[in-house]
């Protein structure tokens, strides 16, 4: 009933004055929130680098590096563990996973394996479970030939330990930059996602992620000149390394450490008191000052080299044993680099290297426009929906204006409680919720409208209008539902943004037009007492139709196959213009510092860099470019140097919008989770329609599903427009959005199947899509008009975006009526079908008062 008890009523007002407080701070600037009192909600929503600026950084731990380091530390163990068993042995090495070393006696050949059982020992992993790893196997090779096999196992666990400990230390070394909320967390197996808003020098924090910062202190090898050793063969116990200097200087180097950055307590930047040049003072920890201490005693007026990462910062002469534990590192520094050096002593060394794997930089002045372009292409959407309900629903639209209203202050007051950040495409999200929200109240009105047109009396209509529209509402929006959960746990940053609104969307959706709208709507009609729909309602524009759909299933069938093979080929022989994301390389959006984007010196002046295809286009206003570089294929870090080539070349006359770097690696991912995401999506949508219906209903919710994808590629074959991330988003959003058609068309055939028993399959489906197509073509209209004002004014960054959007609820509502519907007919849903062939003729009509 349209009754609501005081505790019902008083429940529904407490969720809108929540809702209000909560999100109301993000209406007010922080300068009157702080003069607010303190009992008041100061938590605003947290805007994705998108829309304020920022770096987005994604990490890889190095496997061959861990690799690398475990094998040299195995080596190094068997030589410790031998020496200590008096065993003499020959022939140490390791190579790939293994090390071998030749026992010199056969007869010490036990004492030798046992010695080196302990390498062999499992090791606590340190889980919840108290599981074990075995990092290390021993194996008799014969003829005193001992191999140690270091086990994938143990890689893995060590791989588990460094992204742990690098996780630790990136958080350690952006916070010393004193950015503010920087997030870190980490990804999958081995990567580790930074973002940083609001910073200003996206190149400065990559130095400090990418640098290992292993500090060590050597002896400087003296037995021969480091000439000599490039030229011969240098000593089995030192190497060589070269200095940052240019040209650098080589410089020979004992393997043995005599101290390491792990005994540092403390690093600043400071300045030499007689050269006044930068410098970084440095002091020991009790166990670093007593070694470091005897090493200087032991080695006055010898050198030694002070070595980051394998390059020789500085080599002095120990003039006087450094008994106090401290010291300084001095090499032609700048104050930001000294300061920087200090930084990553102070975090302490990575365990592994780190690779740049993906980066997407935005500048603060980008994010603004961002923000601004969303906020007005939102408000006009809004708007246009609004003025669209009142002139054809009236008082009912201006109860579903409210609603939809309330709605999206829910919306803003649930991110705002789950700190979830909103995106631009978060945005979009939004003003596709408005649209959605607006069907949702169109079903219940459409239903009202009809029941009173059928006979009933206008209250029991609103009643049975609520009543049976809402299941529609729920499986129109649980289809709905389940494409945006895949694109959240398979998306990622600014997509996965997208995915939260919308899903958050859905869910409020519900709950305000069963419970909000009815509530207003019962207000309503206990004050005004209303005997009749309102004049204001103007949809009965169809009600008198008799359109037969299914005549020309067999033509629409023929042209639909033809579009979509045409769509197929296309894609097989022309390909799609594919963004960065899925073939790798550099995006570039520039601005001219002063004057026009000169589009021509630009392609002359990246084109002496040798970075193989370069293309330069304007992008928006005169002042702008768009540079996009194809992949190196040379590994991760020669994307990487594009970025520096690049910058390096324009940042004296342009001024750097927004960067997007992604590696080989990253990019073949991301093709293969969008395929993966289509593809869940769509076995999870045909297993709810089918326990909501029918078989015959899941099978043909699926082939229309594929047919509006298929035909989404064929547009993006046709027009050029670039396929990104994005774009797998538009597509499961058309998916969804879709399905929702199709389910309301199906849900009024399941109504009149169970009405007309006798009545032929054909004629089901042309009443029921008479039936609702006021519904169909008013949330048509209001969902693209939202749509349309984010193509026109949403901006350049997520308009292949939006028009794919546009485009699938143009097909996706062409094809719940041409395609879903008629394969009912096809598959035989009702088997007496075939026995009446009137329903093709002329003289067949659709059943009176069935509309």
């Amino acid at each position: 009933m349209l009754y609501y008890s005081r505790w019902k009523s008083i429940f529904i007002w407490l969720v809108i004055a929540v809702s209000v407080i909560i999100a109301l701070p993000n209406a007010i600037s922080d300068k009157t929130l702080s003069g607010l009192p303190s009992w008041f909600p100061k938590h605003k929503i947290t805007l994705g680098l998108d829309l304020q600026g920022g770096s987005h950084v994604m990490l890889q731990v190095d496997r061959n590096d861990i690799v690398k380091e475990r094998l040299q530390s195995t080596v190094d163990d068997v030589r410790t563990k031998l020496r200590e068993a008096n065993v003499g042995y020959t022939g140490l090495a390791g190579t790939g996973q293994t090390v071998q070393v030749r026992i010199r006696d056969v007869g010490q050949l036990d004492a030798a394996k046992k010695a080196l059982s302990t390498l062999t020992q499992p090791i606590s992993a340190g889980t919840i479970t108290g599981g074990s790893v075995v990092e290390a196997t021993l194996t008799d090779a014969g003829d005193g030939l001992l191999k140690l096999t270091i086990t994938d196992q143990g890689i893995e666990y060590r791989m588990t330990s460094a992204v742990t400990q690098s996780t630790e230390v990136i958080r350690r070394r952006v916070d010393e930059l004193g950015t503010t909320e920087p997030t870190i967390q980490r990804e999958g197996a081995d990567r580790i996602i930074v973002q940083v808003p609001g910073l200003q020098d996206p190149q400065r924090l990559k130095n400090i992620l990418n640098q290992t910062a292993k500090l060590s202190f050597h002896m400087v090898d003296q037995t021969m000149s480091a000439q000599d050793a490039l030229n011969g063969r240098a000593p089995a116990t030192s190497e060589v390394m070269y200095s940052n200097d240019d040209p650098p200087v080589p410089y020979l180097i004992e393997k043995r450490s005599l101290v390491s950055g792990e005994d540092l307590v403390d690093a600043q930047a400071s300045f030499n008191s007689q050269t006044n040049e930068p410098v970084v003072t440095f002091r020991f920890d009790s166990k670093g000052a007593t070694r470091f201490a005897q090493a200087t005693s032991e080695n006055v007026g010898k050198p030694f080299a002070i070595v980051l990462d394998n390059d020789v910062l500085s080599a002095p002469v120990i003039r006087e044993p450094i008994l106090g534990g401290s010291g300084q590192i001095s090499g032609s520094f700048s104050v930001q680099s000294a300061n920087d050096l200090a930084v990553l002593l102070r975090a302490g060394a990575l365990p592994a290297k780190l690779t740049v794997v993906e980066e997407r930089t935005v500048g603060p002045g980008l994010g603004a426009d961002s923000i601004k372009s969303g906020v007005i292409a939102g408000a006009l959407g809004s708007v246009l929906v609004i003025v669209f309900m009142m002139v054809f629903y009236g008082l009912l639209g201006f109860i579903a204006n409210v609603a939809v209203t309330l709605n999206v202050i829910m919306i803003l007051a649930i991110l705002t409680m789950l700190g979830a950040t909103l995106t631009l495409p978060g945005i979009a999200g939004i003003v596709l919720t408005i649209g959605v929200a607006v069907d949702a109240n169109v079903l219940v009105y459409e239903r009202i409208r009809e029941d009173f047109k059928n006979g009933k009396s206008f209250l029991p209509a609103v009643e049975s209008g609520f009543t049976r529209a809402f299941a529609t509402i729920v499986d129109a929006n649980v289809t709905h539902f389940i494409a945006a959960a895949v694109l959240f746990f398979l998306g990622s940053g600014p997509i996965r943004g997208f995915a939260i609104t919308l899903m958050i969307g859905i869910v409020t959706t519900v709950f305000t037009a069963y419970t909000l709208t009815r509530w207003l709507v019962a207000i309503w009609v206990r004050r005004a007492r209303p005997k009749a729909v309102p004049k204001g309602v103007r949809t009965g524009f169809f009600d008198g139709s008799n359109i037969r759909f299914m005549r020309l299933r067999n033509f629409n069938f023929g042209l639909s196959a033809m579009l979509s093979v045409a769509s197929v080929v296309g894609f097989m022989t022309l390909g799609m213009n594919l963004g960065i994301d899925f073939t790798g390389g550099s995006i570039f959006q520039v601005k001219s510092i002063q004057g026009e984007a000169n589009l021509e010196n630009l392609r002359t002046r990246l084109s002496g860099l040798n970075l193989g295809e370069v293309m330069v286009q304007g992008f928006g206003s005169p002042s702008e470019a768009l540079i996009r570089v194809q992949a190196q294929n040379r590994g991760e870090n020669a994307e990487q140097s594009v970025d520096s080539l690049v910058r390096g070349e324009l940042e004296k006359d342009y001024s750097f919008s927004r960067v997007e770097v992604v590696g080989p690696t990253v990019s073949g991912e991301l093709a293969k989770t969008g395929t993966i995401g289509v593809t869940v999506a769509l076995i999870g949508i045909l297993l709810y329609v089918w326990l909501r219906f029918e078989w015959q209903f899941a099978v043909g919710a699926i082939i229309a599903t594929v047919h509006d994808v298929l035909l989404t590629i064929g547009m993006f074959v046709i027009t050029g427009t670039e396929f990104n991330v994005s774009s797998i988003a538009a597509v499961l959003t058309i998916v969804g959005y879709s399905l929702n058609d199709t389910v309301v068309i199906y849900d009024r055939v399941r109504e009149t199947m169970r009405r007309y028993k006798k009545m032929p399959m054909s004629l089901i489906i042309d009443t029921s899509t008479n039936q609702t197509m006021s519904r169909t073509i008013m949330t048509s209209i209001t969902t693209s008009l939202a749509i349309l004002a984010l193509v026109i004014f949403g901006g350049e960054v997520i308009r292949s975006f939006t028009i794919a959007m546009l485009f699938g609820v143009i097909v996706g509502t062409y094809s719940s009526i041409y395609i879903a519907a008629p394969i009912l007919i096809l598959f035989k849903l009702r088997s007496d079908d075939g026995a009446n062939s009137k329903d093709d003729e002329e003289d067949a009509a659709l059943p009176a008062g069935a509309k």
